[in-house]
């Protein structure tokens, strides 16, 4: 993984889960790596994945389990509404940047009407 220097890593490493749990990649009930593991895959300091796990288990998308490891939620509902939290953070950033380059909300349902044309 590459980061990007105007964001801390560890928001960086809690999108990547994120958008993995959303996507499926990771199950509810899956067990993430070890804080250890996953330090080293990432290359970072395990106290970066430490927070990372804590801020997520604040969120309640993890739980930790003492002696067993960090584990996502099985609660659907939670998974169902991070999902949609970051779809609709996607669209409001792309909408600012559609109307930043002069687009009203016509040009812009009629540009995504077509690429969605295209994609059938």
């Amino acid at each position: 993984m590459e980061f990007n220097d105007n964001l801390p890593i560890y928001i960086q490493i809690m999108n990547l889960i994120r958008s993995k749990v959303v996507s499926g990649e990771i199950g509810g009930g899956d067990r993430l790596l070890s804080v250890r593991e996953f330090s080293k895959q990432l290359k970072v300091n395990p106290n970066t994945i430490q927070r990372t796990y804590q801020e997520l288990e604040r969120e309640g998308l993890v739980f930790t389990q003492r002696g067993k490891g960090t584990f996502v939620t099985e609660d659907l509902e939670t998974i169902r509404n991070l999902k949609r939290d970051m779809a609709s953070a996607i669209v409001e950033n792309f909408m600012l940047k559609m109307k930043k380059m002069g687009f009203n909300s016509e040009d812009i349902v009629q540009i995504i009407s077509e690429w969605i044309e295209e994609e059938r």
